[in-house]
């Protein structure tokens, strides 16, 4: 009887070792079909191929490890005790879940990364979206997940469910403020106005710098002292938010003023200053020009340059800027004139004769 139990158990053993090397066989095999499957993606560069690729490798490795261990512990178990391996298929099970919902978190962060990426995208969709997207999905595959491997387990989805949701009250009317900020966040996912790397300010609040992050709670600004400002997002549903990274233009809007002795100058002096603009090449003359004579200051006369760059970026319109008010100032020296500063002019009337 004994060389019988010896018999099975060696008989076993043997099966158990021909399973580990048929799994660590399958594991190198699957690792040279992925290196030549993205061998061959890299020369299409197709979006979802890249994606299935990148997160399928990780996750069919650890299945192939799942099931061959758990294939070598039902063999070991034929000769165990009752009870001791009841449980491997149900593990099984929960494992493949977690490695499924593994490969759909994977599939869905490589999309969010590359969906507003130019070399993938023509059209790239807009960095914010994709990360409002990418965390809804995420969040549901989680879930799901957890639910179908609660099933597998032997709970009750529906109770679960049932609890979740008397739950639910509870828990709305203790965290309004938390739900007050997620659904801020929706909006902002949704009326978009303003997306990752935005700069943006408002009048209301002392808000000002680019936008990191936007999270289910909060958004994170940098400001331009380098801060981090963190806004819970249910104060933009009430806030009013300037977007200046949205701009067209940056306007230049100067006053100028000549001396009331270069009068006879000062027509032809505006006209010089509004052919330059004209033809200044940062300049976009599709949009309002204007260079006008406006008023008679208390020491000078005044013109006001209004006109709008084509540049939004806030160094080259300082330099844009700089450029313009020294042609200015070179066209008015040219003409013979000058820039007027703050003077007085003192009257003494003649004194009447002493009797």
């Amino acid at each position: 009887m004994e060389d019988v139990f010896g018999y099975f158990m060696a008989r076993g053993w043997a099966y158990v070792f021909l399973i580990v090397v048929a799994t660590l066989a399958a594991r190198y095999m699957a690792k040279r079909l992925f290196d030549r499957l993205a061998a061959q993606a890299e020369k299409t560069h197709n979006l979802y191929d890249d994606a299935l690729l990148d997160a399928a490798r990780r996750p069919l490795g650890m299945g192939i490890y799942v099931v061959g261990i758990s294939w070598a512990a039902e063999v070991v178990g034929e000769g165990a005790p009752p009870g001791l391996f009841d449980y491997v298929a149900t593990l099984r099970e929960v494992a493949v879940i977690a490695l499924l919902a593994w490969f759909g978190v994977r599939f869905i962060g490589f999309m969010e990364a590359h969906l507003s990426d130019e070399a993938y995208m023509k059209v790239p969709m807009d960095r914010t979206t994709s990360v409002a997207i990418a965390k809804l999905l995420r969040a549901s595959v989680i879930i799901t997940a957890f639910l179908i491997a609660l099933q597998s387990l032997g709970f009750s989805v529906t109770g679960v469910l049932a609890f979740g949701g008397v739950g639910g009250i509870a828990i709305g009317f203790a965290a309004r403020d938390l739900l007050a900020n997620f659904f801020g966040a929706l909006m902002i996912y949704l009326d978009r106005p303003f997306s990752v790397g935005d700069w943006v300010r408002s009048s209301d609040r002392e808000i000002e710098g680019t936008v990191e992050e936007i999270g289910w709670r909060l958004t994170r600004i940098r400001t331009f002292d380098e801060r981090p400002l963190y806004v819970p997002n249910s104060v933009f549903t009430s806030l009013s938010v300037e977007n200046p990274s949205r701009m067209r233009n940056r306007r230049i809007y100067e006053t100028v003023g000549v001396r009331y002795a270069d009068i006879g100058a000062l027509r032809a002096i505006i006209e010089a200053v509004r052919a330059m603009l004209k033809e200044h090449p940062a300049i976009d003359v599709s949009r309002t020009l204007m260079v006008n004579f406006v008023s008679f200051g208390e020491s000078s006369l005044n013109f006001f340059v209004y006109t709008f760059t084509k540049t939004t970026v806030w160094e080259e319109f300082h330099e844009v800027k700089e450029d313009i008010l020294f042609r200015i100032a070179a066209i008015i020296e040219g003409h013979g004139a000058e820039v007027a500063f703050p003077t007085q002019t003192v009257l003494l009337e003649n004194a009447p004769d002493a009797p």
